[in-house]
C-alpha cells in the first residue's frame, strides 16, 4: 500500500501534464473549428432571424431522385467543405487521448460512478464539444479501445450532435419554440436515459466494459507522446477517413433513396412518419444540417410527426458515423444505438405532435 501511494505521488505531476496538454489541445482545437465559428453564426442569426443557404440533402431536387454518382461526388465534396476543419480536429484530439489520457485513473473515475454516472458525465463532456455525429466518433472508438463504458461512450457519441448548445440555440432563434423543446426534452432522455439502459442490457452480454488498457504508455513518460500521438494520428486517418468517404459517398449518390421526402412524400400519412425514423438514421448531414431540412419541410406542409422524428434521427446518429465506430463499440452495440435513436425520433414526433 506505502509503494502504492509512493508510485501514485511520483507520477502526480505527470499525469497532471498530460491531463492539461490534452485539455489544451482540445479547447484550442474547438475554438477554431467550434466556438469561434458558431459565436459568428449566432451573431447573423439574431440579427435577420432566418436561416441561410439551403440544404445539402434536397438541393437540386433531390428528394426522390434516381441513385447518381455524379450526385454522390456533389455531396461529398460539399459534406468535406462543411466538415473537414471539426473532422482534423477529432483526429488530433483522438490521437492526443490516446496519447496522454490517464487510462487507469480515468476508467476508474467512470466506473466507480457506475451506468448512470458513467453516461452523466460522458453527456456533459459531450456538450461542450459541439460535433456532428461523423467527427465524434474517433474519439468515441478510442475512449471505447481505451476501456471507457460503453454507457459513457454512446453518452458523448449521441450526446455531441442532439444536445449541442449551438444547434439548439440556432433552433430557438429561427424555428418554432416547440422544436426547441421536443429536441432539448427527447435529446436529454436519450443521451442520460437511453444510454444507461443499453450499457445495463449489453454488460449482460458482456460487452458493455472492455478491458483496460495497460498503461505501459504511460510508463515511458512524456518523451514518448509525441510518437504515440503520430502513430495514433495516422492509425485513424488511414483506417476511419477513406471509408467515411466511402460511405458518405455512397449516402450522396443514393440520397434520393434514403431521404425521398419531397412534395410528395408529405401526404403518405403515418408511413412518412415510419420511413423517417428509419432513414433519418443512416444519413449524415453536417453539423445543424437538419435545420433547412426540416425548414423546408415545415414550408411544403410536413406533419409535426415527420418533423419531430428528424429533428432527433437526423443528428443524432448516422450510416457513416456507425461504420465508423462498430470495431470499438461491436455491431450489437451500434446497432442497439440506431435503432433506440429511431425509437426516440418516434417519440420526438408524438411530443412535437402533442404541443403543436
Amino acid at each position: 500500500m506505502h509503494l502504492d501511494s509512493t508510485e501514485s505521488a511520483r507520477r502526480a505531476p505527470q499525469v497532471l501534464t498530460t491531463v492539461l496538454l490534452l485539455s489544451l489541445i482540445t479547447v484550442v482545437g474547438l475554438m477554431w473549428a467550434k466556438w469561434w465559428p458558431y459565436s459568428l453564426k449566432l451573431d447573423g442569426l439574431l440579427a435577420d432571424r432566418s436561416w441561410p443557404g439551403s440544404s445539402l440533402l434536397m438541393d437540386a431536387g433531390q428528394g426522390g431522385s434516381a441513385p447518381s454518382l455524379h450526385g454522390g461526388w456533389n455531396f461529398t465534396v460539399s459534406y468535406a467543405e462543411a466538415v473537414w476543419k471539426a473532422l482534423v480536429v477529432a483526429l488530433v484530439v483522438a490521437a492526443a487521448v490516446d496519447a496522454l489520457m490517464p487510462r487507469r485513473r480515468f476508467i476508474a473515475a467512470l466506473n466507480r460512478r457506475g451506468q448512470f454516472g458513467g453516461s452523466l458525465l460522458g453527456g456533459l463532456a459531450s456538450v461542450p464539444c459541439m460535433m456532428c455525429t461523423c467527427c465524434t466518433a474517433p474519439i468515441a472508438g478510442t475512449l471505447r479501445r481505451s476501456g471507457a463504458p460503453t454507457s459513457s461512450v454512446l453518452a458523448y457519441w449521441l450526446g455531441n450532435p442532439t444536445l449541442n448548445p449551438a444547434v439548439l440555440a440556432f433552433l430557438a432563434i429561427v424555428a418554432p419554440w416547440q422544436w426547441f423543446a421536443t429536441r432539448l426534452v427527447v435529446g436529454v432522455l436519450l443521451v442520460f436515459g437511453v444510454t444507461v439502459l443499453i450499457g445495463r442490457v449489453m454488460s449482460g452480454r458482456g460487452t458493455a466494459s472492455a478491458d483496460v488498457v495497460p498503461q505501459t504508455e504511460m510508463d515511458e513518460g512524456l518523451r514518448a507522446a509525441p510518437r504515440r500521438f503520430v502513430r495514433s494520428l495516422a492509425r485513424l486517418a488511414l483506417t476511419l477517413v477513406p471509408e467515411y468517404a466511402v460511405v458518405v459517398f455512397a449516402v450522396g449518390a443514393l440520397r434520393g433513396w434514403l431521404f425521398p421526402f419531397d412534395g410528395t412524400a408529405t401526404h403518405w400519412g403515418i408511413l412518412t412518419v415510419l420511413v423517417a425514423a428509419v432513414l433519418g438514421t443512416l444519413v449524415v448531414l453536417p453539423t445543424a444540417g437538419e435545420i433547412p431540412i426540416l425548414l423546408g419541410l415545415a414550408a411544403a406542409g410536413a406533419g409535426a410527426g415527420v418533423l419531430g422524428v428528424l429533428l432527433i434521427t437526423l443528428p443524432a446518429i448516422s450510416l457513416p458515423s456507425m461504420v465508423m465506430v462498430v470495431r470499438d463499440l461491436s455491431w450489437r452495440v451500434t446497432a442497439t444505438a440506431g435503432g433506440a435513436v429511431a425509437a426516440a425520433g418516434l417519440v420526438a414526433g408524438v411530443v412535437l405532435w402533442g404541443l403543436t
